[in-house]
């Protein structure tokens, strides 16, 4: 859908200035030997435009008559001008076929946000209703942090809520206020932590504070087969403390790395098999249980609501406060995006790229109809942006060059022109075998 709006945008705007589109694909029809490499085509009467689908699933295409593009169609580029092609148009009409794509996927992404707010409205906890405080890493705690502080404002701005944009804040903070014990205690910070790392420590540098609480059993489950109750409290698991169901979340997950890394069946069920101390009715019980290996985890069988016991606040939107709404949410999103965007330039960041099985892994197991049209914003705006950029054989690219034209009132040669569509697919297409590579890595457990 987004890739078929996407190419919409530019075939759109060719029509509009009588530019000829001589096929209009999903897919590309990359041919091999004297197949075509066409799933489905068809040309209606009358028209100068091919519509079809190919069969190699990384997007779609324009191609607009005399403009060099992804086709690398040369041989008509050595042909005189027409008035009906793309070369002989100009400028401002070039830029606006240019940027048609970009300009539809970005106005789609904050129109789904608007109509999002409008049928689901907005909701969240506040941090300040976070009663229990905040549970934080050691390198948290060796800047100041404790556990069971509530964060409240960093830099003299009220936090809101517990998302990326909390994380993104606290990076760039030089202060943070927290309440501790009743008091307000400030705490001094560098004001540049590495956001990446932030995330992806284990434990995280920061998560909403759990109360270890067995608030109900799962039938069948490790933990009601070895006796332990509703109301039951956890004291330890294989030897560890555990205070917190933070805590005991991580010995899980310290657990199920042994798991992973166990070259046999005798080590892997070592893993499994392990001992939980436990307060039954005032008395300490010590008791052996077998876990559960699930695909990302290993489960013990019991729900903790801690979350679930917080006030919630909604706010709702009428049709037409939605759209303002839905444009500073969207915008929010993109700036946040952007301004994450450095860390691709790092190791950590590299590494964390990912193709078509991460953002397949966006989307929850069970459909949702709020998750699918959030994701389908973000997908869209983050296209409308990846392709903006001023690398050649995306639109960006084109757009550079075209800028370059109107403020020089020069082009750019035509060789150069492919010499750099050539050069910026080469790119496009090693950042798509990274991010891909990175993606069966993970699957394979090496990343």
């Amino acid at each position: 859908m987004l890739v078929l709006l996407h190419e919409g945008g530019h075939f759109l705007f060719s029509k509009l200035f009588g530019v000829r589109v001589e096929k209009f694909y999903m897919f590309f029809d990359l041919g091999i030997g004297k197949w075509t490499g066409k799933l489905f085509s068809f040309k209606p009467k009358n028209s100068d435009t091919e519509y079809g689908v190919g069969w190699l699933p990384l997007g779609g295409y324009c191609k607009i008559s005399g403009m060099i593009d992804e086709s690398f169609d040369t041989e008509q580029m050595k042909q005189p001008e027409q008035p009906w092609e793309f070369r002989t148009k100009p400028a401002w009409q070039r830029l606006l076929i240019m940027t048609g794509g970009v300009l539809v996927n970005f106005l789609l992404a904050l129109f789904i946000y608007a109509m999002i707010l409008f049928h689901w409205g907005q909701s969240y906890i506040p941090l300040q209703n976070m009663t229990h405080g905040m549970y934080f890493n050691d390198e948290a705690k060796e800047l100041g942090f404790q556990n069971g502080d509530i964060m409240l404002s960093h830099d003299g701005v009220d936090f809101s809520t517990f998302d990326a944009d909390f994380y993104r804040d606290l990076s760039t903070s030089h202060e943070v206020t927290v309440l501790r014990q009743g008091q307000k205690v400030s705490i001094a910070l560098p004001g540049d932590l590495n956001l990446l790392q932030m995330l992806k420590s284990e434990p995280r540098f920061v998560e909403p504070l759990m109360p270890l609480s067995i608030d109900s059993v799962m039938p069948g489950s490790p933990i009601e087969k070895c006796g332990i109750k509703a109301g039951d409290r956890i004291l330890s698991i294989n030897g560890h403390e555990v205070d917190t169901h933070n805590e005991f979340t991580f010995e899980l997950g310290r657990l199920y790395d042994v798991y992973k890394a166990a070259d046999n069946d005798a080590t892997r069920e070592q893993a499994l098999n392990t001992t939980i101390i436990y307060v039954h009715n005032g008395d300490t019980i010590s008791t052996s249980i077998k876990l559960q290996a699930g695909k990302k985890a290993l489960a013990a069988g019991f729900y903790n609501m801690a979350m679930s016991k917080y006030e919630v606040v909604k706010k709702e939107y009428g049709f037409f406060e939605s759209f303002p709404a839905g444009v500073e949410y969207g915008l929010n999103v993109l700036s946040g995006y952007v301004s994450d965007l450095k860390y691709v330039f790092t190791s950590d960041g590299a590494k964390s790229l990912g193709g078509f099985g991460t953002i397949g892994s966006l989307f929850p197991p069970m459909w949702d109809w709020y998750v699918f049209w959030k994701m389908t914003a973000f997908l869209s705006i983050i296209l409308a942006f990846m392709n903006i950029l001023p690398i050649p054989a995306l639109d960006g690219g084109h757009v550079l060059f075209l800028l370059y034209e109107m403020i020089t009132r020069r082009k750019p040669s035509e060789k150069f022109m492919i010499w750099a569509e050539y050069a910026g697919f080469g790119i496009v297409i090693l950042l798509m075998i990274v991010a891909n590579l990175n993606d069966i890595l993970r699957w394979m457990g090496v990343m």
